[in-house]
């Protein structure tokens, strides 16, 4: 028997409605099918996101740890094997088999237990630095023909702004406009590079033959500046002290905080610093978006400190 959690059963019912409930209903018939056709064995409990199940498996023939991991096609998650397969474990978790139909992958097991927000609670700035490593392996490639690209995201969202800041207060109003603007610059050049698009530490997991490595790509074609943000949002507070994290200078200051890393993964990944802040600042806008589309009635307040933050040291 294949245990669905209800936590996913939950969110593939709002985020996906009718399509979502197929997809649970179908979870147990579809491991069975994949566990028989790889040859693989479950060894634990069954893991999940919000969009995904994982199985953690062995390959009866040769022992190979691995997971199983089956997930709900869509235009985020359609790309992944590409994306698996073009890196080709450089940087990233590798792709061991793959079903294009369904979705489903046999992937390289990880450390599923030690993800590198563990690390970020005691050294944020060596947290920052490791996904800093990892981002600019991951977009220094080429993308591959037929992933989405940034330059038809960017014209949506700029194109949305207008509908989205009618909804917002005068401040979130004006700074949703701000980061528009600053999308409109640069979206002429999107960039070509595939990008990873969700790479916080929560998707970093240590593994045996590298200390780190990177997992559930949504790929996109684009500038790597669109995939600095989560890097900048994430571990405030995290030792405890309410302070940012890890000992990271200034870091009762979430203004000299966010400049710091800022100007560590733009310098990193060789990014020039005006066009890396004006898609940070795309990123902002594209979340922003999302927030008033659920509803929101205000922006996310730490990411309105981030975008103020980067704006004001231009």
């Amino acid at each position: 028997m294949i245990e669905i959690p209800a936590e996913l059963a939950a969110s593939q019912a709002k985020y996906n409605g009718e399509a979502g409930r197929a997809f649970v209903a179908a979870l147990p018939g579809r491991a069975r099918e994949f566990l028989d056709r790889w040859g693989l064995r479950v060894t634990g409990p069954s893991m999940y996101g919000v969009a995904s199940l994982v199985l953690p498996v062995v390959r009866s023939a040769d022992g190979t740890r691995a997971a199983l991991k089956m997930q709900l096609l869509d235009e985020e998650s359609a790309g992944e094997a590409v994306a698996l397969r073009v890196w080709d474990g450089a940087g990233a978790v590798r792709l061991l088999a793959e079903d294009a139909e369904t979705g489903t992958m046999l992937l390289e097991r990880l450390d599923e237990g030690r993800h590198l927000s563990v690390l970020g609670a005691t050294d944020a700035r060596q947290a920052v630095r490791i996904l800093g490593e990892l981002l600019a392996r991951l977009s220094a490639v080429p993308a591959p023909e037929g992933l989405r690209g940034l330059g038809e995201i960017a014209a949506r969202m700029v194109a949305d702004t207008p509908d989205a800041a009618a909804r917002l207060g005068a401040e979130d109003a004006a700074l949703l406009r701000d980061c528009a603007a600053a999308v409109r610059e640069v979206m002429g050049e999107p960039g070509d590079r595939l990008l990873h698009w969700d790479l916080h530490y929560d998707n970093i997991l240590a593994a045996e033959r590298e200390p780190w490595l990177a997992i559930d790509p949504k790929p996109l074609v684009g500038d790597p500046g669109f995939d600095l943000l989560p890097a900048l949002t994430d571990l405030w507070g995290m030792d405890g002290d309410g302070s940012g994290g890890g000992g990271e200078p200034g870091s009762a200051d979430p203004v000299v905080v966010t400049r710091w890393r800022f100007d560590l993964l733009t310098e990193r990944l060789g990014l020039d610093r005006d066009r890396a802040l004006a898609w940070t600042l795309g990123r902002v806008l594209q979340n922003g978006l999302w927030d008033v589309e659920d509803g929101e009635p205000a922006l996310d307040p730490d990411q309105a400190v981030i975008a103020r933050s980067l704006m004001r040291a231009r």
